[in-house]
C-alpha cells in the first residue's frame, strides 16, 4: 500500500517506487501486445533483489498472470534444470506437473528436444493467459537452466511470456548471456537497483524503530551503504548490542555476530552446519552433519527460528537471506569448513542421495587422492552428460586432479574426462590430457583404450592422418583387449576414408566390421559401419555408401539423418520422405540439427528453394545453440547459391563471408573445396571469369574424393565456367569424373543425365544434351532437369534452330520461376526475348520485401496456421515438419509483416481473403 505521501509502507521497498513503476509498465505491455519481454532485476547483495522481484511477482499474479517463481542456490546448481525446476514446479496452476517434468528430465539426453518441449508447455498456457516465469539468484543457475533461459526467451518471443530474472552484476556471467541472447528479439529491460537514499534509509530506520530513532542511529546507518538489507540487519542488531554493552555492529558480518552471540552453543552450531549445506537444507541432513539426533536440537531450531535467522517452510529450512548464511559460513574456520564438506558429500551419499547432490561439497571438500570423491565426480559427470557435456567435462577435470597419481583409477578418470571434453566440444583440451596420460607410459592395454578414446578427439579436429598413425601404432604394439583393437581397426578405416587408396580403405573396414561382429562392442561397429559408408561415399558408390548408412541407422538411430542423405544420392526421394516422416513422428531424436541438414537437401533436391533455405538457416541456429558448427559452412554455401538463384545478391555475398569465417574455425577439406567452389560461383556472377576458373582449380586440389561429394550435382555449372575461360582440358576433366561417377551409378536417372550433359557440353554436342534430357526425365530434381532443358536450348539457339530452342528454354524458365529460382528465370527470360519468343512467358517477378506478398508459401501456410490459434508443436504436426522450422518461418513472417506478437498476427490474417 502507499502512505499519505505517496511511498511504499512496506519496509523491503522503501524508495523503489521508480523501479516497481518500470515494472508495471513491461507487464501491462506483455499482457497488452500478447509478446514476450525480459527484465533483468540487478544489484549487489542485499540491495533490494528479492523483494523487488517478490513484489512485481504478486502484483502480475494479481493482474491475471500465470505465475512461477523459483530461486538458484549456490551450492544446488549441478543438478540439470534444477533452478528452472521451481520456475515452471511451483505456483497456483504450475506449467509443468512434478511427475511430467520428472519424466521430461530423466528420459531425454538432448538439450534441443528439452528446451523445444518447456517452450512448448510455456506456448499452451500463454495462448490462454498471460505468462510470469521468475527466477532470483540467476547467477548461480545450473547449467542447463542457463542453456534453456538462452533460448527460450527468444523462442516464445511472439507470445506473452515475461521473464523476470534477478542477480548480481558480473559483467561476464551467466545473467548477461542470458540477455545478450535475447536482445534484438524482445524488449529486455535492465532495472539496476542503487543504493537507497538516506530519505529512503531515515524511513526504514522509523519503519523498525519508530520513535526510538535519533541522530546518533541515523549517522550510524550511514555503514550501511545505502544497502536496505544491511541496514535491517544493523537495525535488528541494535537492541541486541546495546543490552550487552558491545559497541553497535558496523557490518554484516558483525553485526550478526552481535545476534548469534546471545544464541545457545548448539543453536550457533546447528547453523553453521546448514551454512555448510547451503541456503535451504534439510534439517535431518544438518543434524547428521552435527552427530546429534534432530529430537534433541528442535529446542535450537525455534530459537534459530525466533531469532530471525531461519525459515521453516515444512519442505526444508531456508536462511532468511543468503548473506545470512554466508555471514555465519566465513565465522567457520576454512580447514573446518573444508572437512565438513567433504563429510556432507559422504552423508548425502551413504542417505541415497543422487551423486550431483554430492557434488558441489566434493568440490569444496574433497583433498588430493580420495578416490571415493573421484568415483562419486565420474558418476556425477556420466548422469549430465547428455544434457550439459560441458559440466561432465569440469566434472571430469576435477576428478582427474583428484585422482591418485599411481593406479588405474587415473587413467579410468582419464578416458572418461577425454571422452567428457570431446562430447563437450573442447577437442584440444581431450588431446592435451590424452597426450598427458600417454606421456606416462601406461600398461598396453590402458594406451590402446586412451588411444581409443582419443579417436573421436582427433576426428572432430579433423586430424585423419594422425588418428591412421595413431590407431595402427596401437594395433601394432598390441595388448589391447578384444573390443578396443576393434574398436581401432574401426578407426584406422574411417581416417583411411580420408585418403587416395580408397580400396584400401575399403578393405580395412571390412576387416573391422568382421572383428566389431566377432567381440559383440557395439561402439566397434558403430564405427566401423559409418568408416564404410564415408568411404563408400568418398568413392561414389552411392548404393554401397545406402547400404552401410542403412546399417548404421538401423544400429543407432541418431544416423537417420546420413540414411536419408544416402537415399536421395541414389535418387530414392520416396525412401528419403518416408524417413524424414518417420522422424518427425520421432520427437526426441538425437541430432536435430543434422535431420535439418537431410530436410535441407530433400527440399532443395525437389526445387523447394525457399524451404531449403529455412531448413539450412533452422539447423545453422540449432548447432550454434548447442556450439557444434558440424555443417555450418555446407549450409552457408547452398544458401549462397540459393540466393543468387533467386536474384539476392547482397544475401549471396553475406553468406559467402560467413562460409569464410566458418572455414577459418573448421578448416577441413570439405569446407575448403566447398568454399572455394562458392567462390567461384561468385567470380563468374561478377563478371570475373579468370578467377572463377582458378577457384574451381583450388577444388580439384583438396582431392578427388571431394570434389565429387561436393560436384555432384553442380558440376555442369563448373564445366560451363572452364569453357567460358577457354579451359577445355578442366572442363574435359570434369565431364570425365562426371562419367565416371555415373558409370559407378548407372540406376541413378540424376547421374547419368549429369555425365550425358557434361559430355555435351564439353563436345557441343547437340545429341547428347539431348539424350541428358531425356535421362533426367526420370530424376527427381527439377533444377537439375531445368539446367540441362537451359543447356540444350542455348546450342539449338545457336545452331539456328529457333522453335526447338524457344521450346526447351520456354520449359526451363518455367521450372526456375516456380522453383524461385527468379534470377536463373529471368536470364533464360533475355534468352527467349532475343529469339522473339518474349510474349511468350510474361518476366519472372520477384517477391517484394515486406507485406503478405513477401512471405514464401510456407510461411504464409504457418502464418495462417499460427493466426488460427495452432502452437508451434501443433503447427508442425500439420505441416510434418520441426517446430524449429515453424519458429524460422514464424521470425521471418513477423519481420516481413512487421508484428510483434500473435495476437497482431491473428488481427492481420483475419484482413485478408481466404485464398
Amino acid at each position: 500500500m502507499s502512505g499519505s505521501n505517496g511511498s511504499l509502507s512496506r519496509t523491503g521497498l522503501r524508495g523503489r517506487e521508480g523501479e516497481l513503476e518500470q515494472l508495471r509498465t513491461l507487464t501491462d505491455s506483455v499482457a497488452r501486445t500478447g509478446s514476450g519481454a525480459l527484465a533483468l532485476l540487478q544489484g549487489e547483495p542485499g540491495i533490494g533483489k528479492t523483494t523487488l522481484l517478490t513484489e512485481a511477482v504478486s502484483r502480475a499474479r494479481a493482474a491475471g498472470f500465470s505465475v512461477g517463481l523459483g530461486k538458484a542456490d549456490e551450492l544446488h546448481h549441478i543438478v540439470p534444470l534444477s533452478s528452472l525446476a521451481a520456475s515452471v514446479l511451483h505456483g497456483d496452476q504450475p506449467l509443468l506437473s512434478g511427475v511430467a517434468f520428472a519424466d521430461l528430465a530423466r528420459n531425454q539426453d538432448q538439450r534441443i528436444w528439452l528446451v523445444e518441449r518447456l517452450a512448448e508447455a510455456i506456448e499452451a498456457r500463454a495462448a490462454r493467459v498471460p505468462v510470469l516465469i521468475a527466477l532470483d539468484d540467476v547467477q548461480w543457475a545450473d547449467p542447463l537452466s542457463r542453456f534453456a533461459l538462452k533460448q527460450l526467451p527468444a523462442r516464445l518471443r511472439t507470445s506473452p511470456v515475461l521473464w523476470m530474472l534477478a542477480g548480481r552484476p558480473d559483467p561476464t556471467g551467466p545473467t548477461e548471456e542470458i540477455v545478450t541472447a535475447a536482445a534484438g528479439t524482445l524488449p529486455t529491460v535492465t532495472v539496476s537497483l542503487a543504493p537507497l537514499s538516506g530519505a529512503a534509509i531515515s524511513q526504514l530506520a522509523d519503519d523498525i524503530l519508530g520513535a526510538a530513532v535519533d541522530e546518533r542511529v541515523r549517522n550510524l546507518l550511514d555503514g550501511a551503504g545505502g544497502n536496505p538489507f544491511l541496514a535491517v540487519e544493523m537495525l535488528t542488531g541494535l537492541g541486541t548490542a546495546e543490552a550487552s554493552g558491545d559497541p553497535v555492529p558496523s557490518t554484516l558480518v558483525v553485526g550478526v555476530r552481535g545476534r548469534l552471540s546471545s544464541l545457545q552453543p548448539s543453536t550457533l552450531r546447528l547453523l553453521q552446519m546448514g551454512a555448510v549445506l547451503g541456503r535451504r537444507f534439510g534439517f535431518h541432513d544438518a543434524a547428521a552433519l552435527y552427530g546429534r539426533p534432530p529430537a534433541t536440537l528442535i529446542p535450537a531450531l525455534e530459537e534459530a527460528i525466533r531469532a530471525g535467522l531461519l525459515d521453516d517452510d515444512g519442505d526444508g529450512l531456508v536462511f532468511r537471506h543468503d548473506l545470512l548464511r554466508q555471514a555465519v559460513y566465513v565465522d567457520i574456520p576454512p580447514s573446518a569448513r573444508k572437512a565438513l564438506h567433504r563429510e556432507a558429500a559422504g552423508h548425502l551419499v551413504s542417505a541415497g542421495r543422487p551423486p550431483t547432490d554430492a557434488v558441489p561439497h566434493i568440490l569444496r571438500g574433497a583433498l588430493p587422492g580420495d578416490e571415493e570423491c573421484v568415483t562419486l565426480l565420474r558418476r556425477a559427470a556420466e548422469d549430465v552428460l547428455p544434457v550439459t557435456p560441458g559440466l561432465a567435462a569440469d566434472l571430469m577435470t576435477r576428478a582427474l586432479e583428484l585422482a591418485p597419481s599411481a593406479g588405474p583409477l587415473r587413467f579410468e578418470a582419464g578416458e572418461q574426462a577425454i571422452l567428457s571434453l570431446t562430447r563437450a566440444g573442447r577437442s584440444r583440451e581431450a588431446l592435451s590430457i590424452g597426450d598427458r596420460l600417454l606421456a606416462s607410459r601406461p600398461p598396453l592395454e590402458v594406451f590402446s583404450r586412451l588411444q581409443a578414446a582419443l579417436g573421436g578427439t582427433l576426428w572432430n579436429l579433423d586430424r585423419a592422418e594422425e588418428l591412421r598413425r595413431r590407431t595402427e601404432s596401437a594395433l601394432g604394439i598390441g595388448g589391447a583387449a578384444p573390443e578396443i583393437a576393434a574398436r581401432l581397426a574401426a578407426l584406422r578405416a574411417l581416417a583411411l576414408s580420408r585418403g587416395r587408396d580408397l580400396v584400401a580403405a575399403r578393405e580395412a573396414g571390412e576387416t573391422a566390421l568382421r572383428a566389431a561382429t566377432a567381440t559383440g562392442d557395439r561402439e566397434a561397429h558403430v564405427l566401423a559401419l559409418s568408416g564404410l559408408g564415408e568411404i563408400a561415399q568418398n568413392a561414389g558408390d552411392n548404393a554401397v555408401a545406402l547400404e552401410r548408412f542403412a546399417a548404421l541407422s538401423a544400429l543407432d538411430s541418431a544416423f537417420l539423418p546420413e540414411e536419408i542423405v544416402a537415399h536421395l544420392h541414389v535418387d530414392d526421394f520416396a525412401s528419403a520422405e518416408r524417413l524424414l516422416l518417420q522422424a518427425a513422428d520421432d520427437t526426441g531424436s538425437m541430432r536435430p540439427a543434422m535431420m535439418l541438414w537431410a530436410q535441407g537437401q530433400y527440399d532443395l533436391g525437389l526445387g523447394r528453394l525457399d524451404d531449403a533455405d529455412a531448413d539450412f538457416a533452422t539447423m545453422e541456429r540449432l548447432e550454434d545453440d548447442v556450439q557444434t558448427p558440424v555443417q555450418r559452412v555446407n549450409g552457408r554455401v547452398i544458401r549462397s547459391r540459393i540466393a543468387l538463384l533467386r536474384g539476392d545478391r547482397e544475401a549471396a555475398r553475406e553468406h559467402l563471408v560467413a562460409a569464410r569465417e566458418g572455414l577459418v574455425v573448421k578448416p577441413n577439406p570439405g569446407n575448403t573445396a566447398a568454399v572455394r567452389f562458392l567462390e567461384a560461383v561468385h567470380a563468374e556472377a561478377d563478371g570475373d571469369i579468370g578467377r572463377a576458373v582458378d577457384k574451381i582449380r583450388q577444388v580439384q586440389q583438396e582431392g578427388f574424393f571431394m570434389r565429387w561429394r561436393l560436384l555432384r550435382d553442380w558440376v555442369d555449372s563448373a564445366i560451363r565456367m572452364a569453357l567460358r575461360g577457354d579451359e577445355h582440358e578442366l572442363a574435359e576433366d570434369l565431364a570425365a569424373q562426371a562419367g565416371a561417377h555415373a558409370a559407378r551409378n548407372p540406376a541413378v536417372p540424376t547421374a547419368t543425365g549429369i555425365a550425358a550433359q557434361a559430355l555435351g557440353l564439353v563436345k557441343n554436342d547437340l545429341v547428347m544434351l539431348e539424350h541428358s534430357v531425356e535421362l533426367l526425365k526420370a530424376s527427381p530434381r527439377p533444377l537439375v532437369r531445368a539446367a540441362a532443358c537451359a543447356d540444350l536450348g542455348q546450342a539449338l539457339l545457336a545452331a539456328g534452330r529457333g522453335p526447338q530452342a524457344v521450346a526447351a528454354l520456354t520449359q526451363a524458365h518455367g521450372t526456375f520461376a516456380e522453383s524461385g529460382a527468379h534470377a536463373a528465370a529471368a536470364r533464360l527470360q533475355r534468352d527467349l526475348d532475343g529469339a522473339g519468343a518474349g510474349s511468350r512467358r510474361a518476366a519472372t517477378a520477384q517477391r517484394p520485401v515486406q507485406g503478405w506478398g513477401a512471405l514464401t508459401a510456407s510461411e504464409k501456410k504457418v502464418a495462417r496456421l499460427i493466426a488460427e490459434g495452432h502452437t508451434n508443436r501443433s503447427a508442425a504436426d500439420v505441416l510434418i515438419v520441426s517446430p524449429h522450422t515453424v519458429n524460422t518461418h514464424l521470425t521471418s513472417v513477423f519481420r516481413k509483416l512487421s508484428v510483434n506478437s500473435r495476437v497482431q498476427l491473428a488481427n492481420l490474417v483475419m484482413t485478408l481473403p481466404d485464398t
